[in-house]
């Protein structure tokens, strides 16, 4: 009996055509990436132009054109008034930091750094050498405080400001159809879709469409929620409304990355808080106003564990979090950063399309039952 033959021209074609299209992806990435971004937007904003579709005047209803524009309008004022807002305040803070002191930051730290070095020196683990903790916290610290670092980035993003004008245009454009023809996409890819496979693939799209808005929404709500609680804590704790709003922004940015984020972003916080209030007496003020800091960001992260993330990986993409920390993990392995951010949402659509064509798997079944 002869073998089936697997490389039939139709199966080439497949082929050749994943490797095009990855190819295409590779070579165009920034306008890929153009694209994904106004999906999301559009995804986050869909319930708005609805909301506007549901507005009669007698029998006149707003024009799809005109719901699409005005939804746009408030996405675009949303976010250049939340920079209007912030940019100054960090700005600012950039600066406070820059103007910073190296040498009295290692003072008002003399006393703990002694002890390090004391015993540090003491069970010779630096060898004959030894340890000047405080000679290279001030190199450290004077580094990552200098003003040039600051005046580079500002410079470099004056150098980019072109590209940045060109994608808030491609940006603009592609969203406004897609919030106009809410199937704009879908249509494009059922034309490439067999004629048998139409209505589950258009199933399997708007279940795609449904996860993903309310897992997009829920990372935004999480941020706002994040962003308010460490501001309000920090100032109750008496950092200063000013800096509170910098370190929340910080820290509500920063758990975007899974797992790493809020690590990262409470760490960075505490930093600049110690840094605004260095004239304080170590002892009897510093100290105590670092604990409180971080029982700030204790409180902030149990109720993002216990109220934010249920809400957003339970109810939204419906998976469980040993999966969840699984993908991301090897998300992160084989695209960093990057990779970790990505993770739930490319796990969601691969979800939805399995459970929609291989279903028959028992694998698939257990992994897509809530879905």
């Amino acid at each position: 009996m002869a073998s089936k033959i697997w490389y039939t021209p139709r199966s080439l074609l497949v082929v050749a055509g994943v490797v095009l299209l990855g190819l295409l992806v590779w070579r165009f990435s920034s306008i890929v990436a153009y694209i994904l971004i106004a999906s999301v937007l559009s995804l986050i904003a869909r319930p708005l132009v609805r909301l506007l579709g549901r507005i009669r005047i007698g029998r006149w209803q707003i024009p799809a054109s005109l719901r699409a524009l005005i939804t746009l309008l408030t996405i675009w004022t949303f976010f250049f008034s939340f920079f209007r807002i912030f940019i100054p305040l960090v700005a600012g803070e950039a600066q406070e930091l820059s103007n910073i002191d190296t040498a009295l930051v290692i003072e008002a730290f003399e006393d703990p750094i002694q002890g390090i070095e004391v015993w540090y020196n003491k069970m010779n683990l630096g060898g004959e050498a030894g340890l000047s903790l405080s000679e290279n916290l001030q190199g450290g610290l004077a580094s990552v405080l200098n003003i040039d670092v600051i005046t580079d980035l500002i410079a470099t993003l004056a150098s980019i400001l072109g590209n940045f004008a060109w994608a808030i245009f491609a940006i603009s454009f592609i969203t406004f159809f897609l919030l106009r023809e809410e199937k704009l996409i879908t249509s494009y890819i059922m034309t490439v879709v067999p004629e048998k496979k139409v209505e589950a693939f258009s199933h399997a799209l708007e279940s795609v469409k449904h996860l993903l808005r309310r897992y997009f929404v829920g990372i935004l709500l999480q941020m706002i929620g994040i962003l308010t609680m460490v501001t309000l804590g920090m100032t109750i704790v008496g950092v200063g409304f000013r800096h509170g709003v910098v370190i929340g922004l910080v820290a509500a940015v920063l758990n975007i990355i899974p797992y790493l984020g809020p690590w990262i972003g409470a760490a960075l916080g505490i930093i600049l808080g110690v840094a605004t209030h260095l004239d304080l007496d170590f002892a009897t003020q510093l100290l105590p106003l670092m604990a409180y800091m971080m029982l700030v960001f204790v409180i902030t992260q149990l109720t993002d564990n216990m109220v934010f993330q249920p809400v957003i990986f339970g109810t939204s993409v419906y998976a469980h979090p040993i999966e969840i920390f699984i993908v991301i993990m090897m998300a992160g392995s084989l695209a960093g950063i990057v990779g970790m951010i990505l993770a739930i949402p490319t796990y969601t659509v691969i979800r939805v399309f399995a459970k929609e064509f291989f279903n028959n798997f028992r694998v698939v079944q257990k992994l897509t039952e809530k879905i």
